[in-house]
């Protein structure tokens, strides 16, 4: 699809949750009450990915899903979409499950679904994947970085891979529900995702036979996604994106400094 075709409005939900009791270390190491208001390079993670959303031309509105909004309203960014209209929150819930429900209630479709700490993923980023969930007619769908690209962008990073029989993937945390129908696409997280630290989630979402795929890497990604399909009765299609930088998120102190001395980087890189 060309990326000038005018499409549609979609709602951005930027998840950014608690885990339920638990203060994040990155949170009580900068002195703040939740991770997605964390610095990184200078500006809170969550309202670095607010821009970055709300810069992608084909997004209309804009929820952040939070268990304590107040602190992120106030952000300048944020505070700036709230008076214009274009952003409001939704509650968070305990589990990422519901707190997708939560934040589609009353959304206009298509959804694309991000995290608090993509502090990589660029308005191009969000724009290339739009356009081809919405070239393949996706129900649902996943973003997925290649390998290389991945080890390209953090040499030392990432060593789990999903490996399929056309190469190994990395999730990206960018998601994609095409309509409300498929909503309950939603329910393949409620175990907590990570399929690849937890296979026993893939049991539980996928079953025992995808298990297997997934273990021998026998079929393509596309293969896999259309058994999926098939067990779940909706579309369901791996993105394949083209920046490995958009893999990375930040989820330990290893990667919040990898995620800090790229954007630095990238600000240094450009003009004035």
């Amino acid at each position: 699809m060309d990326n000038n075709v005018k499409v549609s409005p979609v709602t951005a939900l930027i998840m950014a949750g608690k885990r339920s009791g638990v203060l994040d270390p990155l949170a009580q190491k900068a002195g703040v009450a939740q991770k997605a208001v964390v610095p990184v390079a200078g500006v809170p993670m969550v309202e670095r990915v607010v821009k970055q959303v709300a810069a992608c031309p084909h997004v209309g509105a804009i929820r952040i899903v939070a268990h304590e909004p107040d602190e992120i309203a106030a952000l300048p960014t944020v505070a700036a979409l709230i008076k214009e209209g274009r952003l409001t929150f939704a509650e968070g819930k305990f589990n990422l499950v519901d707190s997708v429900f939560s934040g589609a209630e009353g959304a206009d479709f298509p959804l694309l679904i991000t995290t608090a700490d993509n502090c990589l993923v660029t308005p191009e980023g969000y724009s290339e994947f739009i356009t081809k969930c919405l070239a393949t007619s996706a129900d649902a769908a996943a973003g997925l970085a290649r390998k290389e690209d991945v080890i390209a962008a953090d040499p030392v990073g990432q060593k789990k891979f999903y490996e399929f029989k056309d190469g190994g993937f990395s999730n990206c945390n960018t998601y994609w529900i095409g309509n409300r129908e498929a909503l309950s696409a939603a329910e393949i997280m409620r175990g907590g995702g990570q399929f690849v630290k937890f296979p026993s989630r893939i049991i539980k979402a996928f079953g025992f036979m995808n298990l297997i795929r997934f273990r021998l890497g026998t079929g393509s990604k596309e293969k896999l996604f259309e058994q999926v399909s098939k067990k779940f009765g909706y579309k369901l299609v791996p993105i394949e994106l083209s920046d490995g930088h958009y893999a990375i998120d930040v989820d330990n102190q290893r990667t919040f400094e990898v995620t800090e001395k790229i954007l630095k980087r990238r600000e240094q890189a450009e003009p004035a």
